[in-house]
């Protein structure tokens, strides 16, 4: 009887991980190719070791693989989360790191069974615009050290990996032109024994595999009284990074995700980090968009990026230590001229002005201060704004007046709430000499006690001057709140407007 539930199951199952064997494959080797620079880097910020950062993205990428709700995108260590974690470690640690970041999973499971992911509803398109842009522009100039008062044969590398990354395809997509030109430009250094950096420049590589650990730390409140509010920083920078990187995803490969199984996908993967010697990680934008351009769109792509990057600096350790960073810039170099929109240029004018000023607000929030989570939230903060401001506008309340000019109809319609309430109140005329008063709200909605109080002070301006007043048409829900919070009916209503 369940039997066709079983067969779209595995069907689904067989579709996300054995869809696209090849894609995922070499997608995955590039990413994580592209991932061991960036972990060494990224743990060289938080003040631990190397092995730190290379173990959080091994475990992270396989766990997350299985757990997520995003097939095809990459999460490990990241700069985000890295920047979170100085002073924690410089003041108690990393056994006080890898606390908090088993805290900072449990704290992101239980966001996603109270569906957090949902919130992702509010995140306008210029936020996630400008989000990307910024993005893009930060990960363009996070590889400025590397081209910057450096050799010509740099320089060369560079150029010269562009040109097979933008070249190739257009000859061949057998094999990802990423791909292609980390290889390449490697035994093309190695060969000429070219005096520039490398991988192994960035830091030690390190030659066991991952144990597990239970954190050395005192358990008791005052261990969690250190460690929670790092813990939930890091939960809420590392679910917007991820959520706004699933979004992302969703558009590149025009696939749905789930979002709150992201949420809980992304706790997972963090607890197993903590107790196996790594910190925290989320979502890597660039990573993600590497393991899409490249050809990756299943879970697969995901698992054997972690796996390929155990077994790179484990086995292939002396030969991945030679890879010319000028290569890997190369690659970010293409990640971040592919996730710029360029269109959203062309939009500035051609969008409501509200529109783009949300979208660079965003941009500039976000570079100026490097930190993704301030830039979003400047976004969203912005987007709400305009928005209330839009529709408290659209409020259109007109009357007309009895054959014998002793009462008078007003018919309101339109959204009543904190923005909108002052423009209703003062839509009435108090002063007219006139006995009663019929408000028709059939065709309007209050949303708020802002709204409940403006219609309380109306009642009571009419009622003080000696005009009779009648509500009409309340639907149930604006009901709802005027039987709740409403003032006019209840004792001393009056006496209250007149004493305020």
């Amino acid at each position: 009887m369940n039997s066709p539930a079983l067969r779209l199951d595995f069907g689904t199952i067989r579709e996300t991980w054995l869809g696209n064997i090849k894609g995922d494959t070499l997608a995955g080797i590039v990413v994580a190719l592209a991932l061991i620079p960036e972990a060494i880097a990224f743990s060289i910020i938080a003040g631990v070791d190397p092995a730190v950062g290379l173990y959080a993205s091994f475990v992270i990428c396989v766990v997350i693989a299985f757990a997520g709700g995003r097939p095809g995108m990459i999460s490990a260590a990241t700069g985000a989360m890295a920047l979170l974690m100085i002073t924690l470690v410089r003041e108690h640690g990393l056994q006080y790191l890898l606390a908090a970041t088993v805290l900072t999973g449990i704290l992101q499971i239980i966001a996603g069974y109270i569906r957090l992911g949902a919130l992702m509803r509010f995140v306008s398109k210029s936020v996630v615009t400008g989000f990307v842009n910024a993005l893009a522009i930060l990960i363009f100039l996070a590889q400025m050290p590397e081209v910057t008062n450096v050799g010509w044969q740099t320089y060369a590398m560079v150029a010269g990996g562009l040109a097979i990354i933008y070249i190739l395809p257009r000859l061949t997509k057998a094999v990802p032109s990423p791909l292609v030109a980390i290889v390449v430009l490697t035994a093309l250094s190695m060969a000429m024994g070219l005096d520039i950096r490398t991988v192994g420049d960035m830091g030690q590589l390190p030659a066991t595999l991952p144990m597990f650990l239970i954190p050395d730390i005192p358990l008791n409140f005052e261990t969690l009284a250190i460690i929670f509010p790092y813990s939930v920083t890091l939960m809420l920078v590392g679910l917007l990074e991820s959520l706004m990187t699933a979004t992302i995803v969703d558009e590149l490969t025009d696939t749905p995700s789930d979002k709150n199984r992201e949420c809980k996908g992304q706790g997972v993967a963090n607890i197993a980090a903590g107790f196996f010697g790594g910190m925290a990680g989320c979502a890597m934008i660039g990573q993600s968009v590497i393991n899409v351009k490249s050809g990756g769109r299943g879970r697969l792509s995901t698992l054997l990026a972690g796996v390929f990057l155990l077994f790179m600096i484990l086995v292939l350790g002396p030969w991945v230590s030679q890879i010319p960073m000028a290569a890997l810039v190369a690659v970010m170099f293409m990640v971040a001229i592919g996730t710029f929109n360029w269109g959203s240029i062309k939009n500035l004018v051609q969008h409501p002005k509200s529109s783009s000023f949300v979208m660079l607000a965003t941009v500039v929030v976000t570079v100026a201060t490097h930190d993704l989570a301030k830039g979003v939230f400047t976004g969203v903060l912005l987007s709400g704004i305009f928005f209330a401001q839009k529709v408290a506008r659209i409020v259109a309340i007109t009357s007309t007046t009895s054959a014998d000019g002793r009462s008078r109809d007003y018919d309101v319609r339109g959204q009543i709430f904190f923005a909108s309430a002052d423009s209703f109140v003062g839509a009435f005329d108090f002063k007219e000499a006139i006995d009663h008063v019929r408000i028709d709200v059939s065709r309007a909605h209050f949303w708020d006690v802002s709204a409940i109080a403006a219609l309380d002070k109306v009642i009571l301006k009419f009622r003080r001057e000696g005009t009779q007043v009648e509500v009409d048409g309340l639907n149930e829900a604006s009901l709802t709140m005027v039987d709740k919070f409403a003032m006019h009916d209840k004792p001393g209503a009056l006496d209250s407007l007149m004493g305020h």
